[in-house]
């Protein structure tokens, strides 16, 4: 660790480059803004949510004027709007979205300290979260798709791009972090943490954080990482190593984590009366205050008093102006906010391929079917070859998928074909995996990550969650579409962790399109879709499946797609409707056989085709949903109620259900098949109902 300050390194030629004038004004600003929320807006409840940036503007601000190159991106959390305001965010917009006023960051959709800036032509904020830790594996994405833009799609405008990421000292602890900075070390990514170390999580201490409450000094030797500390409330410092934290990732040396010891100077929000500091403490925050700071370092040699005097006249009215601007603005038409949860034919301005100008090839919904018959691991394993042929933006990545070919043998030789760069293993971490495929497709690429098995996705689900709303709680601002490849569900055994569907999760996650193909045609098609589309998709690879005689069709053609919530009638029938989806729609097939029993594959669960099931159902008057997840508020559920609520007087008998019991699949064979809805159990059901 090298620790730097004006007294060793005044580094004359590093201070001159920067414009203190910019820097005094857009301090001033910042400390205009938060005085007019907590003397005004708040009490007069205009702001809801309010948390002061006073003590960590000065170093964010020398930080975002560094960050100069047009595809830089940079993820702040709650209090780093001033480093917005360095990128040249408008002061409306800042003001507008602390008061919740149609436009700016979300349209009033989310808390205004939830940043996010498109800046097209500059440097973007990435959509921020408002979990603490969960903006560090995006911003690691985001240095990886730097790094593959130059080195495989050999876009020289991203050879001197860097991605940085902000958090405070409490961050440190979260599993984010930790992600993160083992993606940017392995692959030496040109990436920067910079640390705020405030010395407080809310009211929790930084000692119980991390050892000695000195992140920097616990990672001094931490390989492949240039690692400084200091004191940020002092400008020289903090320009200094700042300096040359930028310099070091510019130059591809590697990721740089960067702390400084800034002051908390209000408390943690604005309702946070800070009573578990001593005055002493309080007191001691104030002398550190950089404000005075910065004026002593710029006055007399960079301004003078009257200069400071008129730029303090300068930002005051730039504040009135903003507010003005902002209150004028009126709340977001309530008819709208149910708008933009999924791409609507109006493009996002930042993330994925259509805004960069991708227009997909010819697509057919005809499957050509000829060839031999493939099992769902070979029918996957060929569109993915495709896409990858056809398309450089898609990138292959998870456990073991490289060398291996995956757990389950789907991405075997993907990697000798099309190299490391583009399929390529992940250290065992899904929130990781799941948060580094968010910042590759904020910056335009097209990640398919694979979770080796459904329960493994617990840990990435706040990755998940943020990303399905991105589109939305940003107004159509930014989008991540990805396609997340799920392998779940029984097999020859079953157990708690790797034998779960659950895939009504995901569909209760909004944002997400959800797949759940029965056979190798149908995984072709939708596959297909999710890697051409401009959403985020989970596709189900159903372990069961992926090998069964049942599942295994030709293989439908290089251009064939699969529209989502166009359900399948596997089965015509006029006396019943089953209704399923996944592994179960062999068994309802076999089920169904000399019994005048509809079958339909819903192939999709969001959307799901309710215009076929509902006109199924209004043929047969009978409805049985059979489905291998738990009944307790599994996707059946919705689905009984959707029918019961518009085909009621259409139904002869009970909607019924047939699903797992709520316990987690049981490992012996015996017991898994004593808990899973058979063919035998189908059959009865069917007859019950029959006769009803």
């Amino acid at each position: 660790m090298q620790k730097r300050s004006q007294h060793t390194n005044p580094a004359h030629d590093v201070l001159a480059a920067y414009d203190w004038r910019r820097v005094a004004y857009l301090m001033m600003v910042s400390r205009g803004l938060d005085e007019l929320e907590e003397k005004t807006l708040v009490p007069e409840k205009k702001v809801l949510y309010q948390f002061s940036a006073r003590g960590h503007d000065l170093a964010q601000i020398l930080l975002g004027l560094k960050l100069t190159d047009c595809n830089d991106a940079v993820c702040g959390y709650y209090r780093s709007r001033p480093i917005l305001l360095a990128l040249g965010v408008d002061l409306a917009d800042a003001l507008g979205s602390s008061m919740a006023r149609a436009g700016g960051y979300s349209d009033g959709r989310d808390i205004g300290v939830v940043f996010n800036y498109p800046n097209l032509g500059g440097a973007a904020a990435l959509p921020m979260c408002g979990g603490v830790g969960a903006q560090y594996t995006p911003t690691a994405g985001w240095a990886q798709a730097i790094e593959y833009r130059a080195k495989v799609m050999k876009e020289k405008a991203y050879e001197q791009a860097i991605s940085v990421v902000l958090g405070g000292d409490a961050s440190v602890a979260t599993n984010g972090f930790w992600a993160a900075l083992t993606i940017a070390t392995t692959q030496k990514l040109p990436m920067l943490f910079y640390i705020e170390d405030n010395g407080f999580g809310i009211s929790v201490p930084s000692t119980f954080q991390t050892p000695g409450a000195d992140i920097a000094s616990n990672l001094a030797s931490f390989k492949n990482l240039h690692v400084l500390s200091g004191d940020g409330s002092k400008p020289e410092e903090s320009a200094i190593l700042i300096a040359e934290a930028i310099d070091h990732v510019r130059q591809r040396k590697g990721p740089c984590l960067l702390r400084l010891k800034v002051p908390r100077l209000q408390g943690h929000s604005f309702q946070d009366t800070q009573t578990y500091k001593s005055a002493a403490t309080v007191k001691h925050e104030w002398s550190r205050d950089p404000l005075p700071r910065l004026r002593d370092f710029i006055v007399p040699e960079h301004l003078s008093a009257s200069e400071w005097g008129q730029l303090e006249e300068e930002a005051r009215a730039a504040v009135l102006q903003g507010r003005e601007s902002a209150e004028a603005r009126p709340v977001s038409d309530p008819q709208r906010v149910t708008r933009h949860v999924f791409f609507e034919g109006e493009l996002q301005q930042r993330g994925g391929q259509y805004p960069e100008g991708y227009h997909p090839p010819a697509i057919s919904e005809v499957p050509k079917s000829e060839g031999q018959r493939l099992n769902m691991v070979a029918a996957i394993r060929r569109t993915l070859d495709h896409e990858l042929a056809i398309n450089s933006r898609v990138a292959v990545f998870g456990e073991d998928v490289g060398p291996k070919g995956g757990v389950h043998a789907v991405t075997l030789g993907l990697q000798d074909k099309y190299g490391p760069k583009r399929v390529f293993d992940t250290s065992l971490s899904e929130e990781g995996i799941i948060g580094r495929a968010v910042g590759m497709a904020l910056a335009g690429l097209m990640p398919v990550p694979e979770i080796q098995f459904r329960k493994y996705a617990d840990p990435a689900m706040e990755q998940i969650n943020d990303c399905g709303t991105m589109r939305w709680r940003t107004n159509n601002r930014f989008a991540a579409p990805m396609v997340v490849r799920i392998p779940g569900g029984f097999f020859k055994c079953g157990d708690p962790w790797h034998s779960q569907t659950n895939e009504v999760q995901f569909v209760h996650s909004p944002g997400w399109r959800v797949a759940v193909p029965s056979n190798a045609e149908d995984a072709v098609g939708l596959l297909r879709t999710a890697l051409r589309g401009n959403d985020p998709v989970i596709f189900f690879e159903h372990r069961a499946m992926l090998d069964a005689a049942s599942a295994r069709r030709p293989y439908p053609g290089d251009d064939y797609v699969l529209p989502f919530g166009k359900a399948r009638t596997v089965v015509a029938g006029d006396k019943l409707t089953i209704v399923t989806w996944g592994a179960m729609v062999e068994r309802c097939e076999q089920a169904a056989q000399g019994r005048s029993v509809e079958v339909i594959d819903l192939r999709t669960l969001m959307p799901w085709d309710r215009e076929t099931v509902l006109a199924s159902v209004t043929r047969t008057h009978r409805c049985l949903i059979v489905h291998e997840d738990l009944g307790t508020a599994g996707f059946g559920a919705e689905i009984a109620a959707v029918v019961i609520e518009q085909a009621f007087m259409e139904l002869d008998a009970p909607v019924a259900r047939l699903t797992m019991p709520d316990i987690p699949s049981p490992h012996h064979p015996q017991l898994m098949e004593s808990v899973l809805p058979s063919v035998e159990d189908i059959r009865s059901k069917l007859d019950e109902l029959m006769g009803f």
